[in-house]
């Protein structure tokens, strides 16, 4: 047996809602089926592929980080998803990795969970 695909992550929240729109309007997946498991939640998706569980019902307390320290997507358009962050009033960092040259976003969603966005190398940088 082996590993042969990441399924998806799972972000836990007291607030379905602000969540979803989160990682919808900022980051562009979108919304889709899920079954109904007997409490609040929403699966979004990138294409076909359900990415990102989000799981509703906890209270503010109960969220904090465990030992997963980000969760990584590959993204396309760097500046416009930096524009959209600076709308939004969210604090970002932008970083191009030694070696490979890939442009890494750094953001936190409203629970607290690090998102990483990975652009192709060829992308213009931000703007000055």
């Amino acid at each position: 047996m082996g590993i042969t695909g990441m399924n998806h992550f799972t972000v836990l929240t007291d607030d379905v809602p602000s969540t979803v729109a989160f990682y919808r309007d900022l980051l562009g997946l979108h919304d889709g089926e899920r079954p109904d498991l007997g409490f609040p939640g929403a699966w979004l998706y990138t294409g076909d592929n359900a990415v990102l569980h989000i799981i509703g019902g906890r209270s503010r307390e109960s969220l904090k980080p465990g030992v997963i320290d980000h969760m990584a997507f590959s993204a396309a358009d760097l500046r416009a998803t930096l524009d959209r962050i600076k709308v939004a009033g969210l604090e970002s960092v932008c970083r191009r990795q030694i070696g490979t040259g890939i442009w890494q976003v750094f953001v936190y969603d409203p629970n607290g969970a690090r998102v990483e966005l990975d652009f192709d190398p060829a992308e213009a940088g931000p703007a000055a």
